[in-house]
């Protein structure tokens, strides 16, 4: 089991909940997806994601593995913000692969290297970029360190493709 799972078997909780919906559609005929933000939860909008997502209609879904910050010759910048930006241009070349666009992402996983407050406003900015007023659920994961020598970010997602 990866390191990664284990993190998100020990240290993640998922809710299921009733509350205020509001639906975000990504194939008009089959797939719907809806985001709750119920009351008693603060909004998470403002810090780029959806406290739930529950994807209706579906029966394909598809596990984006990690995407670094690496460009497509292996280099990776020392930069933090410079790794995020091609991760998730990484992470949409990974979408087209599948056949997906950005609006069916209904969770990711952000692990981040010496993770602190001034690195939220990067990551921010480029989920908003990325998916719009469909935030997916996300985690974030702190890590010590990333499989690769100055790898900062990684970022993996679950796509419902059908």
């Amino acid at each position: 089991m990866s390191r990664a799972i284990k993190h998100l078997l020990t240290g993640g909780l998922i809710i299921m909940t009733m509350g205020v919906q509001t639906a975000a559609t990504a194939n008009e005929n089959d797939l719907k997806l809806t985001i709750v933000n119920p009351k008693g939860l603060y909004n998470p909008a403002p810090n780029g994601y959806s406290h739930a997502v529950i994807a209706s209609g579906g029966n394909r879904i598809a596990y984006i593995a990690g995407q670094g910050g690496e460009d497509s010759t292996g280099t990776l910048s020392p930069d933090f913000a410079v790794q995020v930006e091609q991760a998730y241009a990484n992470l949409r070349t990974a979408l087209e692969g599948v056949g997906a666009k950005p609006n069916q992402v209904v969770k990711l996983t952000v692990l981040v290297v010496d993770h602190d407050q001034s690195k939220l406003g990067v990551l921010t900015k480029h989920v908003k970029e990325t998916f719009g007023e469909a935030l997916p659920a996300q985690t974030l994961i702190p890590v010590p360190r990333l499989a690769l020598d100055g790898m900062l970010f990684e970022v993996e997602a679950v796509v419902v493709l059908d």
